[in-house]
């Protein structure tokens, strides 16, 4: 259970309270409680053992959600503890609730909060009224789910058709790809997703 890094730390990306680079393994804290973790362009996101969410790094646009927009070089804790699934794209977070409500911050000029605003949130705003999501994904711009009925959305950035609507317009809240009830995983990338 205990979280490490290494590598390029000019953000406090590493979680370790410096800006130094490190070419091995350090240990970020002495806990033992860390879950998952999940990295943006020059963020991070962790969820504990205890469903307690925290983040780190860049934050310019908001991605590490403390409402601050400062840069933190060591985990901060965002919310209480309610968070089960989290997925962080390249500037920006999503995250599912326990109580299965959606949730979103960091960079929303694309539409990739979704909470039908195209400006950056500094903390955790909800996507919507639902609480039937199950899993989130995120790359630079789109972000995805899928729903607990097995139905699939997009929403973000759509200039290759990279939402899947048979379209290239860009969408700022969620829409459903599709009628199918059978999704059960997505990988993206940038400009295409499976």
């Amino acid at each position: 259970g205990t979280l490490w890094a290494w590598g390029a730390n000019s953000t406090g990306v590493l979680g370790d309270n410096s800006l130094v680079p490190k070419g091995s393994p350090i240990q970020v804290g002495l806990l033992q409680d860390w879950q998952k973790v999940y990295v943006g362009s020059s963020h991070a996101v962790a969820l504990k053992t205890d469903s307690t969410l925290w983040a780190w790094g860049a934050n310019s646009a908001g991605q590490v959600g403390d409402n601050s927009g400062v840069t933190k070089s060591s985990p901060v804790q965002i919310g209480a503890a309610e968070w089960s699934k989290v997925a962080a794209g390249a500037s920006h977070v999503l995250a599912i609730k326990t109580d299965g409500s959606l949730w979103a911050w960091g960079l929303g000029n694309s539409g990739q909060i979704g909470d039908s605003a195209l400006s950056n949130r500094s903390s955790p705003v909800q996507v919507g009224l639902l609480t039937d999501w199950q899993k989130v994904y995120a790359t630079s711009s789109p972000s995805y789910a899928i729903k607990t009925n097995g139905t699939l959305w997009s929403w973000g950035s759509n200039s290759s058709g990279q939402l899947g609507d048979g379209t290239t317009v860009g969408k700022s809240s969620p829409i459903q790809i599709g009628s199918l009830t059978d999704w059960s995983y997505i990988a993206c990338h940038g400009l295409h997703s499976l």
